[in-house]
Order: C-alpha cells, then structure tokens, then sequence
C-alpha cells in the first residue's frame, strides 16, 4: 500500500508535540477536520481511507473516535483491495457488538467471504476471527464451513476457515451449531496439506473437549495420521523442524487422542501402540542441538501421557520409567521439571512401582534442587511413588527435609507427611512419633487439615 502523505504528516506532527495538552490540541483539531471532510459528498475512495487511517492511529493512542464508522463500512464495499483492507482494520479495532450499523458489516463480510478473490476472503476471515459477535457466529458460521469444505477454496484460505471457526467455537460455542457440521470437518485430518490438518487438529480438539461422543471418529483419523508422520514418513520437506517432522502437528494429534478411550479397533489398537513404541525408541539417543530436544521431548512427553491415558500396555509403561529415570537426571532445568511431573502421572496409573523405586534416591535429591518448581514436583513425586514398603524411608526423608524446606513448601508438606503416615502405617507406635515429630518441626506452618487429622 502506498504511502499516504497527509498521514504522514499527521502522525510527525503528533511526535513533535511536547507535551500531551499540545498534542491533544493537535488532535482535536485534526477530529474537527475530518468531521468536515466526511460531509462533502465529493469525498473520493483515497481520502476516505486516509482519514479512516487518522482515526484508526489516535484510537491507537487512547484518544475516543465516536464517528467515522460508516465510512469505515464505505470502505469495506469498496472494490479496491487496498481500501476493502483499511475499512476492515479500522471495523476490527472500532466497531462495538451492539453497533446499529453491525448488520451492514455482516452483509459485507459475507459477500466477501464467497468472493472469489482469496485475498478478500482472507480480509473477512481475519475480521470475523478479530470482531467475533455473537451475530456473526449465528449467520456466518454456516458460510465459513462451506469455505473450509470447498473443494475449490486455496490451502491458504482452508487454514484461515479453521481457525476462524475454532474463534467462534470458543466465543460463542452454543451459536454456531457444531454438531451439525462437526462430522464433515473431521476427516480434514487426514487432508494432504500439513498446514490445513494442524489448523484442523486444533479445531477437532475444541470440539472434543465439548462434544466428546459427536467426534469420536476423529481417533482413526488422528492415529493414521500420525502414522503417515512418523512410520511412512510422509511429509513436505519445509515441515521438517531439526530433523523432526512436524513437531507442532504430532503434539496436537497425540493431545487430541487423549479426550477419546482406548481404540476398540485390534488393528488401530495395535497401531497406536507402534507409534508409542517408535516415539519411544527414536527419544532414547540424545539429540544434539537444543532445538530438535525441545522439539522430540515435547512430543515424547505428550506420547508418555496419551499412553498413561489410555492405559494400553503396561509394558511399554515400563519403558517410559526407564526413560523419564534418566531426563530427572538431566542438566536442564525444564527437562527434570518435565521428567519429576511426568513421571508423577505415571506413577498414579502404573501397576508395578519397582522401577520408578529404583529412581528414589536421585527424587529425594531434587528436594534440593535449586529451582522451587523442580522441588515441588519432586514432591509430588515422592507423594504418588508411595507404597507401604517405601513409606517409611520417604517419610522419615521428607521430615528431614522440612527443617530447610522452602516455607511455600512447608504448609504441602505438612499434609502430604499426615496423609502418608495415617494411609500406610502399620504400627501404631511409628504414626505417633511421626504426628509429634511433625507438630515440632512444621509448628505454625500445618493447615487445619493437618490439626483435625492429628486430633482423629
């Protein structure tokens, strides 16, 4: 877009005021003018888009604009791109849900919406996402599915359709109707463009969340898709991010599984078991550049918990504790805070604790850990690996540890001691000794909670 010499002038007018009086005298002055300007009939499409953009810039400065919304819309109808472009920038920052000139905007955007200029499409898909009405969601959700679902619409515009449609189904989920048009959208996960099938995953993803039994389908397609991803190594080039295909698009396939049970299927049972075990197998050498860990640690870690989800092999369990035993050991803050926290969820649904047992010691350690997070989690941890055959070793260690814990932790820690000591003692002797050993070391720091079961 060329540049416009009477904005220009504005905005370095603005910049030279010394101090706020003068440049909101310099403002005001400039509101009046356009006041007059938009009243001369001869006002062509240039000056029009000129003084939109003036108000556009003091909105931006906190100053308020209650005119110049018609001519906003004037432009948006407009056949030029470049004014279509400014009157749905100055829509998006200036139009308020309940404007009287709403419907106006609506009409437009829909026009635009089945134009067949993907540029003016992508201009109204971009509003309707910003402005987000409840009437825009109730009349042109119906036209944004067919635009996804158009055999002739581009890549470019099915990504946009998906995401703009995920934007309504969070604002207004009860206005758009997502059951009627859920079950056509689905199998877009197996669509050929990785671009369109991550816009897609997202969208799956939030109508799971609220229409669990409406989208279950969405599982296959999910699992053969990451299929493609990771076994046949089917994809672009471009989606290659150090040396990991589609990161972004693995993860959210492996997070969408996790709202759906385990596959009735045999066949797509076994096969997202395979997927597991290659996610698995391919995170067991450590990547060199910080990148690619991020990147296969990420989906690693989502693959650990889909598979404590659905709880489809406790062998492959086994593994991951194996796994999660070395990255608690890690140099890096975030992947010992994501191995404490991971493994704290696996040893909730795990069936034997043996081998995160084996790991107890370097827990105990992370009590120590400089960062409160990592101790925190080791916490958890701690708490969840419990048994009555370890149960007197990490009491008496979280005991020890109370004297210099974190005084945040303290209060937690109280609690978690309380409810350890009454679940597995086996002696009576042991749970009073605890409880008074507690009352002297935790003093003020033990909740109510912790009182009321001492005085049990």
């Amino acid at each position: 877009m060329a540049p416009m010499k009477g904005l220009t002038v504005f905005i370095a007018d603005l910049r030279k005021c010394r101090s706020h009086e003068d440049e909101e005298k310099r403002v005001n002055k400039e509101l009046a003018n356009i006041r007059t300007k938009f009243k001369e009939p001869s006002l062509n499409g240039y000056n029009r888009k000129k003084y939109v953009c003036k108000l556009v810039y003091m909105a931006l400065l906190g100053y308020e604009v209650s005119f110049g919304h018609r001519e906003a819309v004037d432009l948006v109808n407009s056949t030029k791109y470049s004014e279509k472009q400014i009157g749905y920038l100055a829509i998006s920052l200036l139009m308020e849900e309940d404007a009287d000139y709403g419907r106006m905007v609506v009409a437009a955007m829909r026009r635009d919406i089945h134009d067949t200029n993907e540029f003016n499409v992508s201009l109204a898909l971009n509003a309707v996402s910003n402005i987000c009405t409840r009437e825009i969601a109730e009349v042109l959700t119906q036209d944004i599915v067919a635009q996804l679902l158009s055999p002739v619409a581009s890549m470019f515009i099915k990504k946009k359709a998906a995401l703009c449609l995920l934007r309504l189904l969070r604002r207004f989920p009860e206005a758009v109707n997502a059951q009627q048009w859920a079950a056509r959208v689905i199998p877009y996960l197996g669509h050929r463009d990785i671009g369109v099938t991550l816009s897609v995953a997202s969208l799956v993803t939030a109508l799971a969340q609220q229409f669990p039994e409406d989208t279950r389908k969405a599982a296959s397609f999910a699992v053969r898709r990451l299929k493609s991803l990771v076994i046949d190594n089917e994809y672009a080039a471009e989606y290659i991010y150090y040396k990991v295909p589609a990161p972004w698009l693995q993860i959210k396939l492996l997070r969408l599984l996790q709202y759906f049970p385990a596959p009735e299927s045999p066949e797509l049972r076994s096969l997202l078991l395979s997927i597991l075990r290659h996610i698995i197998d391919v995170s067991q050498d450590t990547p060199r550049e910080l990148q690619q860990m991020n990147a296969q640690y990420s989906i690693l870690f989502e693959a650990i918990n889909l598979g404590i989800q659905l709880d489809i092999d406790q062998g492959l369990m086994q593994e991951c504790a194996v796994l999660l035993g070395r990255f608690i050991t890690s140099r890096e803050i975030n992947v010992r805070y994501l191995g404490l926290e991971t493994m704290a969820h696996l040893a909730a649904y795990i069936d034997s604790l043996d081998t995160i047992k084996t790991y107890q010691g370097v827990i105990i350690q992370s009590l120590r850990d400089r960062d409160v997070s990592v101790r925190r989690r080791a916490l958890d941890l701690l708490y969840s690996m419990c048994d009555v055959s370890s149960a007197k070793t990490i009491v008496s260690e979280l005991l020890r540890h109370m004297v210099v814990a974190d005084f945040t932790l303290r209060e937690e820690m109280a609690l978690k001691v309380a409810i350890l000591t009454e679940k597995y003692a086996t002696e009576y002797s042991w749970y009073v000794d605890v409880m008074m050993r507690l009352v002297s070391l935790a003093g003020d720091h033990m909740g109510d909670e912790v009182w009321h079961r001492i005085v049990q």
